[in-house]
């Protein structure tokens, strides 16, 4: 299984918001190892890798995770649902999943 993290990287060269959240959970859960690979989509060019991944894949927000195992390409645009799903990890708490919902994503990548 190999996982990349696609993050959106802001004009002035900082991790969006969510991203760094995100990033922050996965290390203090222990899972930030089981990343294989980061993609940045630049907000000002529609031509980094993290943009044209998410348009090849209908992905519109950032950060979204791509699994690729034997099975082919799953996208995750949550981490909980990742760590779920992947991480062999017990359903996450209403809390977590309250946090997972970012009233902020407007604009998408």
């Amino acid at each position: 299984m190999h996982i990349t993290m696609v993050k959106k990287r802001m004009r002035d060269g900082s991790d969006c918001r969510k991203c760094g959240e995100v990033t922050e959970h996965l290390r203090q859960r222990g899972f930030w190892d089981r990343i294989d690979a980061v993609v940045w989509a630049q907000e000002d060019d529609p031509t980094s890798p993290g943009v044209v991944l998410g348009e090849r894949l209908g992905v519109e927000t950032a950060p979204f995770f791509v699994v690729r195992d034997d099975d082919g390409e799953t996208v995750y645009t949550s981490v909980l649902r990742l760590i779920q799903d992947r991480f062999d990890q017990a359903d996450a708490s209403t809390v977590e999943e309250a946090l997972d919902v970012d009233p902020d994503d407007i604009g998408g990548i």
